[in-house]
């Protein structure tokens, strides 16, 4: 007989007529990381605030049952008295506060109405060395890494007493060496007797940390399997309720003149400005081409990238672009937009989408010219002009003026390649595409980038994820500590041979 300390059993959550769950049942044991996988939309977040209180009891249908008792939670503060605590994808940290005071923040170490500074940052300086950080307790967040943030964030939930922790893709933002020392932090964890349920889409991650796994889709209950010899196509068949035997769509390249031609760029740190972030990098894109950018965490691939599309990073540029053989300047955003480039930033959120706005106003965004012929922005066609992209993109949306914020990261995603193709662009740069979308979604990512290089579009992937390049690309460039260390063509490309050039040298 299993221990389990949460059984959830017939959980149904609708949201204005919509069902985001329908009668799931989910069962954790005493002690162990139990994982679960979806697609965007499958109800794995959703259940997870269910669980903590973040949508109230009342508001779904169902039981809890937690560490043999029956739980109604009202508020998340209701669940954290229990020793639930979620840590959602999106850190809830005050930046300007330090970590000493975030870590206890609501949770305030006082006496007589006064804080105990002294106590708050002696607890504090324990918890933080618990996982494994050496920060002083009054340094700024903002002053850390997010994989240092995301610690913080646990470190938070230990000062609760947590005996269930609630991870929603931890790992998400982070690089490979952050993410593997988190992954160590909670099998320490679950040592301790720490029971910790992770929301995660990188399943090679999951096959590694995880006891059992349990699958949503389209919000049911689809099966618990225990972790141990589970292949990552095993998983991917529970997601999608299908193989997929080729994880990236077949692809003919038909591969044209260069288009696009970057010569000894050179990027300076905007703060550091003796700090060489880029040194002399060059590379060239052809028309039809699909061309990868690979390179470890801090390598300079986003910086190379911002640089060229308008100078968005770095300081004392040096080095010439050429486009269809001309030197061209691409000093400001408007300048490379209109030499037809453009730039779909790793960070969507932050940088891709006005979150609050609906999906019309964030595709006609970055070419609202074309719409203005009178400075006054032809809102019927706009209408047109984002229908037209919500169909050809297969953006899951009733309607154009659905918030952006609302969708899941995979339709995000999709909206801010519609607003880059409404600029009409010859070269498309693409950082991280498919971060924080499920596998499902990504294989629809893949194929409009393959339709896009079809259409003739010099397309550059930046990617850390390696089978990712050599799964997509017809060519991959490597990147180490600023410079261009190897080229290797498809036939030839191998992790190995890629992870050789990133932790290297300059090539001779």
């Amino acid at each position: 007989m299993t221990d389990d300390i949460l059984v959830m059993r017939g959980i149904t959550k609708r949201f204005a007529g919509v069902t985001a769950l329908s009668d799931v049942n989910f069962a954790v044991q005493r002690g162990e990381i139990h994982a679960i996988c979806g697609e965007n939309g499958a109800g794995k977040s959703t259940l997870m605030k269910v669980l903590s209180g973040v949508h109230p009891h009342g508001s779904y249908e169902g039981e809890i049952v937690y560490d043999g008792q029956p739980v109604a939670f009202s508020t998340v503060r209701d669940s954290e008295r229990l020793g639930i605590v979620i840590i959602h994808q999106e850190l809830a940290l005050a930046p300007q506060l330090s970590i000493a005071e975030n870590m206890f923040l609501g949770n305030e170490r006082a006496s007589k109405g006064l804080i105990d500074w002294n106590r708050t940052n002696h607890e504090a300086a324990e918890l933080l060395a618990r996982v494994g950080l050496r920060e002083n307790p009054v340094t700024q967040v903002s002053d850390i890494g997010v994989g240092k943030q995301q610690l913080v964030e646990i470190a938070k939930a230990l000062s609760k007493e947590v005996k269930l922790l609630i991870l929603d893709e931890p790992t998400a933002a982070l690089n490979d060496e952050d993410s593997a020392h988190l992954l160590d932090l909670l099998e320490g964890l679950r040592d301790e007797g720490i029971t910790s349920v992770i929301i995660s889409h990188k399943l090679n991650e999951i096959t590694r940390i995880a006891d059992n796994i349990t699958i949503l889709r389209d919000g049911r209950t689809i099966e618990t399997l225990p972790a141990e010899g589970l292949s990552e196509d095993r998983i991917i068949s529970g997601m999608v309720g299908r193989d997929l035997e080729n994880r990236y769509p077949p692809r003919e390249p038909k591969i044209g003149d260069e288009v696009l031609r970057i010569e000894d760029w050179t990027v300076h740190s905007p703060v550091q400005a003796d700090r060489v972030v880029v040194d002399k990098a060059s590379l060239t894109l052809r028309r039809g081409e699909i061309v990868g950018l690979a390179g470890l965490m801090g390598a300079g691939r986003t910086e190379l990238a911002m640089s060229v599309f308008g100078r968005t990073y770095g300081s004392n540029i040096s080095g010439k672009v050429f486009k269809n053989g001309q030197e061209i300047s691409t000093k400001t955003v408007d300048q490379a937009i209109a030499h037809g480039i453009a730039y779909v930033s790793e960070d969507r959120k932050r940088y891709g989408l006005n979150l609050i706005a609906d999906v019309q106003r964030n595709i006609s965004a970055a070419a609202l010219r074309k719409l203005a012929p009178k400075k006054w922005v032809n809102e019927n066609e706009e209408h047109s002009v984002a229908e037209k992209y919500r169909r050809s993109m297969n953006i899951k949306t009733s309607s154009v003026a659905t918030t952006v914020g609302t969708l899941s990261g995979g339709n995000q995603q999709k909206v801010v390649l519609a607003k880059w193709m409404f600029t009409d662009p010859e070269v498309l740069i693409l950082d991280e595409p498919t971060r924080g979308i499920d596998v499902g979604a990504k294989y629809e990512i893949y194929t409009i980038i393959n339709e896009l290089a079809e259409q003739g579009l010099a397309v550059l992937v930046i990617s850390s994820e390696l089978p990712e390049l050599l799964g997509l690309c017809d060519r991959v460039y490597a990147l180490s500590s600023g410079r261009i260390t190897g080229e290797v063509d498809r036939a030839e490309a191998t992790q190995e041979r890629l992870m050789q050039y990133m932790t290297q040298g300059q090539m001779t």
